[in-house]
């Protein structure tokens, strides 16, 4: 499959500056590409950024474009548990899309920096700087993934549902215990097994740390949290790693991966990471 598949829209770069962080980034522009507003939803995805409160995880483009897919999942679909289902299934081709073109879908590992560290993010910085802001790795990298992820985002949403039980994700799970509404649920759905199924860092996780975000800006109207904010994530990052003995891994945590929405449900449904959920939910 070509990597480029129409010329990237030329407000890419300029979007990510006003934006200030990846994730919030993807969410404004495929919610944007698939007609959808959700600006606070979006600046919640902030924390998500340099692959979780700057873990190393996942690239915050993809929680942003799996954000967005959840929303937009949410609008085609009546039934949201059925909206859960497609929102996992869109994921996985975005999480696809976006491993063809990088190779990798962790942030360390594109950046070359631990941007948990002072150290690390004063080296992104210099990075950033020494080449320009707008010939930096990301921002380069942003521009060029912006149309294979509007392409694998509505491809994805597009295809026939191929599970036969109700939908369950372990993302949705933690939001709705949390007191997020069904579509929140729903906008998070993506993020389950790993980030579309894909087994890598816990979805649940993101989950959380995007709903503590969300409260955070609620009460901070117009404002995004910083790369240092605490939203109250600082606790649920605690209680992820006393729970899971610090393992980030969906696959390692659950002794398993998911190959389909039908997989993932099933385990879901067999109680499958509940104590996880909970201590999450609870943080």
């Amino acid at each position: 499959m070509s990597h480029q598949t129409q010329e990237p829209p030329n407000d890419t770069k300029a979007l990510f500056r006003e934006c200030g962080t990846c994730s919030q980034t993807f969410g404004h522009l495929l919610d944007r590409e698939l007609g959808n507003s959700m600006d606070v939803h979006e600046r919640a995805l902030s924390r998500l950024a340099g692959g979780i409160a700057n873990r190393g995880h996942q690239c915050g483009m993809l929680w942003g474009a799996a954000m967005a897919v959840g929303v937009e999942a949410s609008q085609r679909c009546e039934d949201p548990r059925e909206a859960i289902g497609l929102a996992l299934a869109a994921t996985r081709q975005v999480v696809e899309s976006f491993a063809a073109r990088t190779h990798t879908v962790d942030c360390r590992d594109i950046t070359g920096r631990r941007l948990n560290t002072i150290r690390g993010m004063i080296g992104l910085m210099y990075d950033t700087f020494r080449k320009g802001m707008n010939e930096s790795r990301c921002f380069v990298l942003a521009e060029q993934w912006t149309p294979e992820a509007i392409e694998a985002a509505r491809r994805g949403l597009s295809d026939e549902p191929e599970h036969h039980r109700v939908p369950r994700s372990c993302a949705s799970e933690v939001v709705a215990a949390m007191g997020g509404s069904e579509d929140e649920a729903v906008m998070v759905a993506g993020f389950g097994g790993g980030m579309g199924l894909s087994g890598n860092a816990c979805g649940a996780l993101g989950a959380a740390v995007w709903m503590k975000g969300l409260q955070w800006c609620r009460a901070h109207p117009g404002k995004s949290p910083g790369p240092w904010t605490d939203t109250g994530d600082k606790r649920t990052l605690k209680v992820f790693d006393e729970t899971t003995g610090s393992e980030p891994s969906c696959a390692k945590i659950c002794g398993r991966t998911f190959e389909s929405v039908d997989a993932h449900t099933e385990y879901v449904a067999d109680g499958g990471c509940r104590a996880l959920i909970n201590a999450l939910a609870e943080s």
